[in-house]
């Protein structure tokens, strides 16, 4: 038997157990140019992504003719909601104002949110007491559903700060459906807005826990 058939039958039965394949890879030449095209890709497109970043954080406006305010108030930069409600109430769009408060609030803080309400000319508002449970937005949102169901409220316009006011009208949206109450939006901004909020750390701090909370609430919370 010839050397070129044994070498063949031992091929044979080397095939069995081992296989030979070929493998491409990239040079160091293309994986740079990669790096560099999605860099320039992505500092060209940077406004266009951070507008829409923020502006995914924040609720259509909805105003219309409603039985009620919903003020989201959360501290003393929330002073703005206070007196866009006001605002609103002037120009008839609501006859009352509902202003959600802890109920173990302290004494203080019932007198800074009466300060709020008077700054901004709210001549009366009624405060809705709610026990602090997590996840808090949510059971907030129960808590105030049957408070204003129990008032005979079919109508509310949720005046909430900015960044937050899309995971705000989501929740409340799905949770005041269930008892028929229908629900507006109207989202208060203050210095900083969908155009300016990279310019400072506070800003993008801001925008960035309120967007992972907002993808929490969406996908995991009201599933």
């Amino acid at each position: 038997m010839s050397k070129s058939s044994l070498r063949r039958q031992a091929s044979d039965w080397r095939r069995h157990f081992f296989y030979r394949k070929e493998s491409l890879h990239t040079t160091w030449k293309l994986r740079i140019s990669i790096v560099l095209l999605i860099v320039l890709a992505t500092a060209a497109t940077l406004r266009f992504w951070r507008l829409q970043i923020a502006q995914s954080l924040v609720c259509a406006e909805k105003i219309t003719a409603s039985d009620g305010l919903l003020v989201e108030y959360y501290d003393l930069g929330s002073y703005l909601v206070f007196e866009h409600a006001g605002d609103l109430q002037r120009i008839g769009m609501a006859p009352r104002i509902f202003v959600p408060v802890p109920k173990n609030a302290s004494a203080v803080s019932k007198g800074v949110t009466e300060l709020m309400a008077h700054l901004a000319r709210i001549s009366s508002f009624e405060t809705v007491p709610i026990q602090e449970i997590e996840p808090i937005r949510l059971n907030e949102a129960k808590q105030i559903r049957d408070f204003l169901k129990a008032e005979g409220v079919t109508s509310i316009v949720l005046v909430t700060p900015d960044f937050r006011s899309r995971r705000s009208f989501l929740v409340y949206n799905t949770v005041f459906s269930s008892a028929g109450i229908s629900v507006g939006c109207a989202p208060v901004f203050g210095l900083t807005n969908p155009q300016n909020w990279t310019k400072t750390w506070h800003g993008i701090q801001d925008v960035t826990e309120q967007f992972l909370k907002l993808q929490y609430y969406r996908f995991y919370v009201l599933l």
